[in-house]
């Protein structure tokens, strides 16, 4: 198990996809091991105790950042919170 940081929404120039977030998990440091987190499960606790569960898709640039689709929309106090990655 794994600690990750949600960094941001993952947005368009006129949109912003409401269940994917770009997540920093720590170590990480370029896209060939991100690619290695691909496929695992991600979980976000809210401050009232609710899990909320997501998925990675796939690496986000080449810094070591990958790309979560969550199962409903996290609200942005999300935004710089902790997740695990399992």
């Amino acid at each position: 198990m794994t600690n990750g940081k949600i960094i941001q929404f993952r947005m368009g120039r006129h949109t912003i996809h409401e269940k994917h977030f770009i997540i920093e998990i720590e170590g990480i440091l370029n896209r060939e091991e991100a690619e290695k987190f691909v496929g695992k499960e991600v979980e976000w606790k809210s401050p009232a105790g609710k899990m909320i569960k997501g998925k990675i898709s796939s690496p986000h640039g080449n810094n070591g950042l990958v790309r979560a689709i969550f199962e409903t929309g996290l609200p942005g106090q999300a935004i710089t919170t902790k997740v695990e990655v399992k």
